[in-house]
């Protein structure tokens, strides 16, 4: 046990964070407690064409872009953006991640939002195919997720990192990221 902290304690020095402290998960959390507490969910922008085109443009090495999907986890899924970071990767040099939200804010959260500055990122939105009440309280699992994912892009923009959120429209998230993949394949390509 000991060697595995030791090794922690070593990786978070490198990467300049402390990895036994998670104080930028925790405003990620605050933010996304106010958005539940507000009887109005906030109205994120979502990025159109040229907004996102500046953005993916904006990668390249030391950058990396971190895909970001709060968005039903499927094999689908993760081939689509599978595809969508290879195509960024190989057009812009920049390391690419994809994690499914809210769990990877327990992993590259804290790196996202407190290591160095060289984040860019994507979040991914869909509609909830199910929703369903979240015991004793006032909100669904659905409206639950939506709000940790305005929380988290607050964060991020509160740290001044840049951040752009897509809507994957249709019953199909997989089939709509493929078609962002497209458009993004286009605008790397000019």
């Amino acid at each position: 046990f000991f060697l595995f902290e030791f090794a922690t304690a070593v990786a978070g020095w490198v990467l300049g964070i402390n990895p036994f402290d998670q104080p930028d998960v925790q405003e990620a959390k605050d933010n996304t407690k106010r958005v539940l507490e507000t009887s109005e969910r906030p109205g994120l922008d979502e990025a159109d064409d040229s907004v996102l085109s500046a953005l993916v443009s904006a990668a390249a090495p030391p950058h990396y872009v971190a895909v970001m999907g709060y968005v039903g986890p499927s094999e689908e899924m993760d081939s689509a953006a599978l595809e969508l970071r290879a195509v960024i990767r190989d057009s812009t040099r920049a390391t690419t991640t994809f994690g499914y939200g809210p769990l990877f804010l327990h992993s590259t959260g804290q790196f996202h939002k407190g290591g160095p500055p060289v984040g860019i990122f994507v979040q991914l939105v869909s509609e909830a195919e199910q929703d369903v009440d979240v015991p004793d309280a006032d909100f669904t699992f659905g409206e639950l997720i939506e709000a940790q994912a305005a929380g988290d892009v607050q964060t991020l923009r509160d740290h001044g990192l840049p951040v752009e959120r897509v809507r994957l429209e249709g019953s199909d998230p997989a089939a709509a990221l493929r078609a962002v993949t497209e458009k993004v394949r286009v605008m790397l390509a000019d």
